[in-house]
């Protein structure tokens, strides 16, 4: 069904124009993105059950209904251009170029994890594709980011570093001197605040009294509004502001305006004390970044029920194979605890790891 649906979409591609062109996506780019958004969704989905049943321990951040951040925001980027983000960073990882597996064996603590089981849900690294991490303290990814756009200069490299943050993170000292230092020093740094309204249970209108976007505007650095449930908009918004840093254009600021579905964290309620349920079923209903992309799709005789479900199961295949191969992975052996930390010499020449000699 999907290749009939696929030459059904050429055959139609002059009718197709109309919203694809005006932000020049392709339709095959325009089913990708969708694709991209499935798998995200039904990914998290699945994390959030083995997480229920005790399979993954620690801290577990869902990126539900923010899944065209990841689409939008990476996809535009090249195979050697940096992401680094904050804690809730599964579906970015898988964006840019993480397999599921090891993604899903790292928040099950398993070696064959991206981190070798060690950081788990917050912490996923892979250097290979240049995915530099989740960060757990807030706004310490910021700093970092800064780091590798001095890198990249410092190098005269052409590529692009993409930092994502929460709300919160922009009220504190680090944010703007790393935006002053930036600045100064013309770093191609695209700074992205996924705006989802909330800093943990806390409304952002309750701890500041300065817009988002009018964050950066001290530092002379330009701000940019996306909406980030649209990914259309935001792959449209991402693939200029890359290409534009990418020729000097210097530090760049974006309040990515986007909702979260799910509470903060696993073991924060949907909506809690701080958000009625009848917010969070209204930004369900009028929001959902999948149900937007499949309602203009299906408007522009691109996709139908059929192709829908054809992609969808897919998806879900691959989250429960990402999840069958974490639960087959073996857990770190114990010599893994003495790899890759900081070690010294004593005073009798031995290593001294952790507190103790070795």
């Amino acid at each position: 069904m999907a290749q009939t649906k696929e030459k059904k979409a050429k055959k139609n591609s002059k009718k197709a124009g109309s919203l694809l062109e005006e932000v020049g996506i392709s339709e095959e780019l325009a089913l990708d993105l969708l694709r991209d958004m499935l798998l995200y969704r039904r990914f998290e989905e699945k994390a959030e059950e083995a997480y229920a049943i005790g399979k993954i321990g620690g801290f577990c951040h869902l990126h539900i209904g923010q899944e065209a951040g990841a689409a939008g925001c990476i996809k535009p980027l090249r195979s050697d251009d940096y992401v680094m983000s904050a804690y809730r960073e599964h579906t970015q990882a898988i964006a840019k170029g993480v397999p599921p597996r090891a993604v899903m064996a790292e928040l099950y603590g398993r070696a064959d994890g991206s981190s070798g089981g060690k950081g788990g849900s917050m912490h996923i690294f892979d250097a290979e594709h240049r995915f530099m991490g989740g960060h757990g303290i807030v706004g310490g990814q910021v700093p970092l980011a800064t780091g590798i756009g001095w890198k990249i200069k410092y190098r005269e490299e052409d590529t692009v570093c993409v930092v994502f943050m929460g709300d919160a993170a922009v009220n504190q000292g680090a944010f703007h001197e790393s935006l002053n230092m930036a600045a100064i020093w013309n770093l191609p740094v695209i700074y992205v605040v996924e705006n989802n309204e909330y800093g943990m249970g806390t409304a952002f209108s309750r701890v500041s009294t300065t817009e988002m976007v009018k964050k950066s505007c001290a530092h002379g650095i330009p701000a940019h509004v996306v909406n980030g449930q649209d990914v259309l908009e935001t792959y449209a918004s991402f693939r200029d502001l890359a290409e534009e840093v990418r020729n000097g254009a210097g530090p760049q600021f974006v309040d990515l305006q986007t909702y979260r579905f799910r509470g903060h964290s696993m073991s924060d309620p949907v909506s809690g004390t701080y958000r009625s349920t009848e917010e969070v079923d209204r930004a369900k209903k009028e929001q959902d970044p999948i149900a937007l992309l499949r309602d203009i799709l299906m408007k522009e005789d691109l996709l139908d029920s059929d192709a829908l479900d054809e992609m969808d199961g897919e998806a879900r295949t691959m989250a429960q194979d990402a999840a069958d191969f974490a639960d087959a992975s073996p857990k770190p052996d114990r010599e893994a605890l003495y790899r890759n930390v900081w070690a010294e010499e004593n005073e009798h020449g031995r290593l001294f790891f952790d507190g103790r000699d070795r």
